[in-house]
């Protein structure tokens, strides 16, 4: 994975969890935030698999995160100042750590297809992999496959299409 990838899964991975946020607890935080950047890193290397592919999204920016906030309701909770982080925000890859998320069956194609194109490795996705009852509890909202489908849709063809591409099997 390009350490330049690095802000945009940071802000993906904020992103989510201020979306959806938590259940209370630290230990409940560290295993939503764990559950979402593993979603977004999985994402941004795909979706970003070479070192080009990472300076090009520099040179022209993720696009930020206006739209994800429109569909959420997001736009009109935050203060002013917690815009800079925001620009990171790659709507694309947020749409494809949603669907990972909310379909953990679809993990391994992306692994698979990042691998393929050549991206390296992932990282470990064991609790995006096969998520258990304390994943679940401790993110309900980011694991509710309705609350995440507003989100999901938004990219979930080009997605599907991806994994396609890389001769995989879709269910």
């Amino acid at each position: 994975m390009s350490a330049d990838l690095t802000p945009v899964i940071a802000a993906g991975t904020r992103w989510l969890l201020t979306a959806f946020p938590p259940a209370p607890g630290a230990f409940s935080r560290a295993l939503a935030e764990a559950q979402a950047g593993q979603a977004v890193t999985l994402a941004a290397v795909l979706r970003y698999p070479t070192d080009l592919d990472a300076q090009l999204l520099h040179l022209l920016g993720p696009g930020g995160s206006a739209r994800l906030d429109w569909l959420t309701g997001a736009e009109h909770d935050r203060p002013a100042e917690d815009t800079a982080w925001r620009t990171w925000v790659d709507e694309t890859v947020v749409s494809w750590a949603a669907c990972l998320l909310a379909d953990p069956a679809l993990v391994p194609l992306a692994q698979a297809a990042a691998a393929a194109a050549g991206a390296g490795a992932t990282g470990a996705v064991t609790r995006l992999l096969r998520p258990g009852d304390h994943e679940h509890q401790a993110a309900p909202l980011l694991r509710h496959p309705d609350l995440l489908e507003p989100i999901a849709a938004l990219h979930r063809e080009m997605l599907l299409h991806r994994l396609q591409e890389e001769n995989l099997p879709l269910r």
